[in-house]
């Protein structure tokens, strides 16, 4: 997949901006609040309909303007022109592929695989597990159809249950506990489906992982990752370690009326010899694993989906030592096309730039020379 072409009306900083681009990497260069993160802000939108920051569409709308417009033209097997356009007066955002609205992210979602390594990526190795899990969820959603659509409707059934616990804080009825065995149930199913497709999906995982490392960092450290729900006894029987587990938290739940249990409570353990980073990796292991698990999620759609996908890289170099930054630079031509902002190209010179590469200054207001 390839994004040929970009366009910005009031979004951001950016009041109207027009960017053509390389199949190559893309590097866009300027100062603190230019408007660099913004531009892969947008091709995200392109690819999932969200932002990958803020929860609020209008949190992106120019300063004391009411909409704002992102257009791009990207290039697979065919054409695709894309759209969106969100009102703040309406607050609405409207989505269109090929001049035809999709009125649902999940619609969209796989698509046009994005594999985006951002700062804010810390939080994946050294965070909570919930930001594991989004990192998880997010791969496989956007390699499956199947997946996606199982965590939506465990989701559902998670709120539909949570609400059910909180009804049975002040009312005990039998009626009301018939109810919740039947969501209970409901949990178990969907929830099974989910272990078994991340259990899948890190056996697999895995191999790219360490494939990554390797060329990054060489054989001098082995990477994995763990999924922490599968003990032995689980494994044996899923469904049946699910149930005793609502079994032995049932009162709990009822008290504090709550999903204790489930895919929804898992973590991932990212490990290096066997040593779990989170509690013991240095601040540049940590760094380094967060851009192989970008790296690896890259190879592992293209593999999985036969798409290429586009590949964002927000102000990596800048935490990285020279030797990394360069062997990170090397493998990106073997992703092909890549976005990725710099401060400055000036303190950049063990990246190799070549002449099919394209560099972009932005130079305030969203303004841009190409």
């Amino acid at each position: 997949m390839i994004l040929t072409s970009l366009s910005l009306k009031n979004f951001r900083i950016h009041k109207d901006t027009f960017l053509n681009f390389s199949e190559n990497l893309n590097f866009i260069v300027g100062g603190n609040g230019k408007g660099k993160t913004s531009i892969l802000e947008s091709i995200y939108y392109l690819c999932t309909t969200k932002s990958p920051g803020s929860k609020n569409d209008s949190d992106s709308v120019k300063f004391n303007e009411n909409e704002f417009e992102i257009n791009g033209t990207l290039k697979g097997l065919s054409e695709d022109k894309v759209r969106i356009y969100f009102s703040s007066n309406e607050n609405k955002k409207y989505y269109f592929q090929n001049n035809k609205q999709i009125g649902r992210a999940a619609d969209v979602i796989g698509n046009f695989p994005v594999v985006f390594l951002t700062p804010a990526d810390h939080s994946i190795t050294q965070g909570s597990p919930s930001d594991r899990r989004k990192f998880v969820d997010s791969v496989i959603s956007q390699s499956s159809e199947t997946y996606l659509k199982i965590l939506l409707d465990y989701n559902k059934t998670l709120r539909q249950r949570s609400s059910l616990l909180s009804r049975l804080r002040e009312d005990r009825s039998r009626y009301l506990f018939d109810e919740l065995f039947a969501w209970s149930a409901k949990l178990v199913q969907s929830g099974v489906e989910l272990i078994k497709h991340r259990k899948k999906f890190i056996d697999e995982f895995n191999g790219y992982i360490a494939h990554s490392y390797k060329i990054i960092m060489g054989t001098d450290e082995i990477p994995g990752v763990t999924y922490s729900f599968l003990d032995d006894k689980a494994e044996a029987n899923i469904e049946e370690h699910f149930f005793n587990l609502l079994k032995e938290k049932k009162e709990d739940e009822l008290r504090r009326a709550a999903n204790l249990v489930g895919p929804h409570r898992d973590d991932f353990v990212f490990e290096l010899n066997k040593i779990n980073l989170r509690n013991y990796g240095s601040q540049g292991q940590h760094k380094t694993f967060q851009v192989v698990l970008r790296f690896a999620q890259f190879f592992y759609l293209q593999n999985v989906t036969g798409k290429t996908p586009i590949f964002l890289l927000d102000d990596v170099f800048g935490e990285l030592d020279a030797n990394r930054s360069l062997k990170i630079n090397e493998y990106l031509r073997e992703v092909g096309q890549a976005f990725i902002t710099l401060t400055d190209l000036a303190n950049t010179s063990y990246l190799k730039i070549s002449k099919k590469d394209k560099v972009i200054t932005l130079n305030g207001n969203g303004m841009a020379n190409a």
